[in-house]
């Protein structure tokens, strides 16, 4: 992701919903329609979570210090974590309950018009929104799907806006056709129904948020063409015997740990094994500057995949 470019997403996606929030609640005080509320809740709850997330890219920011000798990226993991629970607790919440209170009680929605209007400017404006995201999205996600891609981003503030603007899209879809289908019908409970609709759309773009994030905030390892481009670097030093392997871990969007593991020649003097382990920092930090944080460990082969082979008995426990 090039520095600037997400918040760029996410300034884009704060003043789409900060613009029509207070209009869908004016809408939904005119017309008393269930569906534009939960629209409404959902605008509100989208501008938080843009400002929460513009706070964790700035505390992420922050270099390491000595109480956090690893720097601080994963304070973005963290926040959109929590962006990721308020779209559940608030926006999922909030809408599921307005849906099951109107149908216990519906009526009739006074001045459809004002919501119709309202509801298509608020489609203009996510979509707009949505297209700086996914073009962002687009351009970095490779030869890879986009579900594929999704899972493999290590930048959640580019991702969490796509997910919430696709969320308010198919929202706002579903509210049009709720009050829509409410006023032809004359059937006014079609009008929660579609709340109930918008809430459960809600649930699962907050779940699948939730899932990846919390991933990235336990540390998932870097991509695997970083560790191979890692081991190919050592491996071309003269004094490194075997390049044997590298364990990394992603600590932010453009912030890598990597402990790397090598065999270096028998003959080499102290000072040599310093030259030589200078020489990987330098060479490593030139073609990978994400690479921020970098061990170098002497060790054997036969060490290494004793190693491995421990930790390949204890394989993940499949929440991928």
């Amino acid at each position: 992701m090039r520095s600037g470019s997400a918040p760029k997403v996410v300034y884009a996606a704060l003043a789409g919903n900060l613009a029509i929030a207070a209009i869908k609640f004016v809408a939904a005080g005119l017309t008393g329609s269930s569906a534009m509320l939960s629209e409404a809740v959902h605008s509100v709850v989208d501008t938080a979570n843009e400002l929460l997330l513009l706070y964790g890219l700035k505390r992420a920011a922050r270099p390491a210090d000595v109480t956090h000798p690893l720097g601080h990226g994963r304070e973005l993991y963290f926040w959109s974590f929590i962006v990721a629970l308020l779209v559940f607790a608030l926006g999922a919440g909030v809408s599921l309950y307005e849906g099951i209170l109107h149908l216990r009680d519906p009526r009739p929605i006074e001045k459809p018009l004002v919501n119709y209007l309202v509801l298509g400017a608020s489609f203009v404006s996510e979509a707009a929104s949505w297209w700086v995201a996914f073009g962002e999205f687009s351009a970095h996600k490779g030869r890879r799907g986009y579900y594929a891609a999704f899972r493999a981003s290590k930048d959640p503030s580019t991702f969490t806006v796509l997910f919430e603007d696709s969320a308010a899209l198919l929202g706002l879809l579903i509210a049009a056709a709720g009050i829509a289908a409410a006023q032809a019908l004359d059937r006014p409970w079609l009008d929660g129904a579609a709340s109930i609709g918008i809430g459960l759309v809600l649930a699962v773009a907050a779940t699948l948020l939730a899932r990846e994030t919390k991933g990235l905030l336990i540390g998932e390892p870097a991509h695997s063409h970083v560790r191979e481009s890692l081991l190919k670097i050592a491996a071309a030093d003269p004094d490194v015997r075997c390049a044997n392997g590298v364990f990394t871990i992603q600590m932010g969007p453009s912030q890598i740990f990597a402990a790397l593991s090598a065999d270096f020649h028998d003959h080499l003097t102290t000072p040599e094994l310093e030259l030589c382990v200078n020489r990987l920092e330098v060479a490593i930090r030139r073609t990978h500057p994400e690479v921020t944080i970098l061990f170098v460990k002497p060790q054997t082969l036969e060490t290494w995949q004793q190693r491995s082979a421990a930790l390949a008995a204890h394989p993940d426990d499949g929440d991928e």
